[in-house]
């Protein structure tokens, strides 16, 4: 996450948490009149659709509010999903052994995507296996990670 995107999640996450949740990540894109903030929340039960209501109503009034925003922008508050986004090194943690794809800012080895099961992370760096290749990837390299979900 950027630094506003940081800022952002540093200012709803209390209202989040009344509601039982906690943020997963936030994503904010500025299209000109069509921006859109998308905030990724999650909890150990699981998230709802009412929750994502709730959370929604809640975080639009504080945004409202403190005017972290300029400009028309659409708000879309969900879970990760199966095919959760990777933001902090925590979920790299927590995701190892699962299946991701990696784009990155600057090419590895010819490359700016890079698919295989995750091995964790090595300091400030990503470990992926790629067939018998295994990839040292810097996470400021890391433009997105993602799960590939299984459907087993």
């Amino acid at each position: 996450m950027n630094r506003k995107e940081n800022d952002i999640a540093a200012l709803i996450a209390p209202v989040v948490a009344m509601e039982g949740c906690e943020i997963w990540g936030v994503e904010y894109r500025a299209q000109g009149r069509h921006s859109k903030l998308a905030i990724y929340i999650d909890s150990d039960e699981g998230i709802s659709v009412d929750h994502c209501e709730r959370v929604s109503r809640r975080v639009s009034d504080v945004l409202d509010v403190e005017e972290v925003l300029t400009g028309a922008y659409t708000l879309e508050v969900s879970s990760p999903g199966m095919d959760r986004i990777l933001f902090k090194p925590e979920h790299y943690e927590s995701c190892a052994g699962e299946e991701i794809e990696v784009r990155l800012n600057y090419p590895v080895d010819g490359t700016k995507r890079i698919r295989g099961v995750l091995m964790g992370l090595e300091g400030d760096e990503v470990v992926v296996r790629s067939g018998e290749d295994e990839y040292l990837l810097p996470l400021e390299n890391v433009q997105r990670a993602r799960v590939v979900p299984r459907f087993d």
